[in-house]
């Protein structure tokens, strides 16, 4: 397993930009799979994107795409999620996990590391 820590959540206006990070430390960072979830109140943990440092693949929730980028330095083993134009239904605390392989999936089963969570709260 991998220890993360995410950075970066806040308080933003509708149609505003946030930048999460989460850095990781542990020697097997670059050959796992890196994705981000979130959860809303009152709901169930969702997807929102996930990536692949080998193929450099990419997939995001269709909630999100267009919107949000993922992307990821091997070396400063960091992973960031660049989120534009968000909307209040974006409120959430949004979780980085490290895959358990290095394909990237939407299959939350498929990570085993996950970080505390950053608070992103979105008004309108």
């Amino acid at each position: 397993q991998v220890q993360l820590v995410e950075t970066g959540g806040g308080l933003v206006q509708a149609g505003d930009s946030l930048r999460l990070s989460c850095t990781a430390s542990g020697r097997t960072f670059g050959s796992r799979a890196m994705g981000w979830f979130r959860r809303a109140p009152g709901k169930e943990r969702e997807f929102v994107t996930s990536f692949s440092f080998s193929t450099r693949m990419t997939y995001y929730a269709d909630s999100v795409k267009g919107r949000f980028t993922i992307s990821g330095d091997s070396a400063k083993k960091t992973v960031w999620l660049q989120m534009n134009s968000l909307k209040p239904e974006d409120t959430a605390v949004y979780y980085c996990a490290a895959g358990r392989a290095g394909v990237a999936t939407p299959t939350a089963a498929e990570y085993d590391s996950w970080g505390q969570g950053t608070q992103v709260t979105v008004s309108s």
